[in-house]
């Protein structure tokens, strides 16, 4: 073997121990809230292709460093079940909404899923500067709840977005608020002081996630009457040409990134790509 393929087996090999060892964690975190994660809904394999995903993203962190966005994708994961199956009212899914917003803002946590949040709130306070950047936090999250709650409307009054409509409400994947998590607890001086110009990239990233996810999920999302953009009589040829179109447009914001805040530019390069491999977009493009 030549030393050039040893190097990327020990850095795959690296990765996938960085991948169980954060699985370790986010499965005893897990535990301490059961009733938001039965066995039936997440089983061994949900956790490592969460963890599998974030250590790939960032393989240089230490797992300690990694709790927070493991953990923040955990819990966005929670509540987007809570919306889609437990929710049978606007007014269910609205006050899960104020709820959860008001617990950023530091109120006292009153339920299982509030006070996994508030755990969440409290881990990102461990940060110094958690006060000057808690509002962004918080505001990312509100974007957040009101695309799933959006969803949630349009599933249930049987809605059908346009493909641009669908796209712009990508929010409701929860992406950028794992981002935002991440870097308030990880990253570098001039990231974490331009979270603001960073969430606009984040976001362009989570709109291809949102669609490429889609295309992964297809035949589930089908089965559970959950959205999917396939679903919506769009051509498929012409969610092919969105995804690369979004995966163009995220690429020019990133570039200017990598000369300020490399790693950065890198994590949000390797989102994209990491993902891209599990669904195996190449095979779905030639399908098409």
């Amino acid at each position: 073997m030549r030393d050039d393929e040893l190097d990327v087996a020990f850095e795959l090999g690296r990765t996938c121990a960085l991948a169980a060892e954060c699985g370790r964690d986010l499965r005893r975190c897990a535990q301490m809230y059961a009733d938001l994660f039965p066995d039936t809904a997440f089983g061994a394999d949900f956790f490592s292709s969460l963890t599998l995903a974030t250590a790939f993203s960032a393989p240089w962190a230490p797992a300690d460093r990694l709790k927070a966005v493991n953990r923040a994708a955990l819990w966005v994961t929670a509540v987007d079940r809570l919306v889609d199956r437990g929710a049978t009212t606007r007014e269910q899914v609205n006050r899960l909404t104020r709820e959860c917003v008001s617990v950023a803002e530091g109120a006292v946590p009153r339920s299982a899923i509030t006070r996994f949040l508030a755990d969440l709130r409290d881990e990102l306070a461990t940060v110094g500067d958690f006060d000057d950047l808690q509002g962004i936090w918080r505001d990312q999250l509100a974007r957040m709840l009101a695309g799933m709650a959006r969803a949630w409307v349009w599933r249930d009054t049987h809605t059908v977005p346009t493909l641009a409509r669908y796209v712009d409400n990508a929010d409701s994947r929860g992406s950028c608020f794992v981002d935002l998590s991440h870097w308030i607890y990880t990253a570098d001086d001039w990231a974490r002081g331009h979270l603001e110009e960073l969430r606009a990239v984040s976001r362009q990233v989570q709109r291809y996630l949102h669609l490429l996810g889609d295309v992964a999920s297809y035949r589930r999302d089908l089965s559970w009457g959950d959205l999917n953009v396939l679903a919506l009589g769009v051509d498929g040829a012409e969610v092919t040409a969105a995804i690369a179109d979004l995966e163009r447009q995220a690429e020019q914001l990133i570039g200017p990134v990598c000369e300020h805040s490399p790693r950065t530019a890198s994590y949000l390069r390797r989102r994209l790509g990491f993902q891209a491999g599990v669904t195996g977009i190449s095979d779905y493009q030639r399908a098409m």
